[in-house]
């Protein structure tokens, strides 16, 4: 539960909209910033109605900020339904992490909730359909991983988004 120096435990207790609107307003009188990035441990949408609620909320504080989220792509599937319509009313990127051009190779990375793990592959392709003429939609996948560049530069290019070679950070 730690990432580099900070501690992500949140112990069950995950905030609501006006928590994290709360936060930022003091955050921002120290350091304001251009970006704002929703991700999480996994589908960061899984708490999409607080997502979106805090989202708004933002975007009326902050107009000029870049608000992106990083996801696997499961958004949708995690939902029910298509939820590209609602993010795209106040998120100005999408990055979804593709990792691979093929299933197979997707569910060894991604390794997705056994409820996901059949659909989960088709889903985050259908996610990315149906960002991509929404917000700018990228995908993304780690060099360094023996995957397949330029058939997964045609693949982001067929579902209508641009490609990301994430750098691949070792530190072990």
């Amino acid at each position: 539960m730690r990432f580099d120096k900070y501690d992500l435990n949140l112990c069950g207790q995950e905030p609501t909209a006006d928590e994290v609107i709360t936060a930022l307003k003091k955050e921002m009188q120290q350091n304001p910033v251009k970006e704002i990035v929703f991700c999480g441990y996994g589908e960061p949408t899984m708490r999409l109605k607080v997502l979106l609620e805090t989202a708004e909320k933002i975007k009326k504080l902050y107009p000029k900020i870049k608000l992106r989220l990083n996801t696997i792509g499961l958004g949708s599937l995690v939902n029910g339904r298509d939820i590209s319509g609602d993010l795209a009313k106040n998120i100005d990127e999408v990055s979804i992490s593709l990792n691979s051009p093929n299933a197979q190779e997707w569910q060894k990375i991604v390794r997705p909730k056994p409820e996901y793990a059949a659909q989960g592959y088709q889903a985050m392709l259908d996610f990315v359909r149906a960002c991509a003429p929404k917000v700018s939609t990228i995908v993304s996948i780690v060099d360094k991983q023996n995957i397949d560049v330029e058939k997964t530069k045609k693949l982001a290019q067929d579902l209508g988004a641009k490609l990301r070679i994430r750098e691949f950070i070792n530190e072990m």
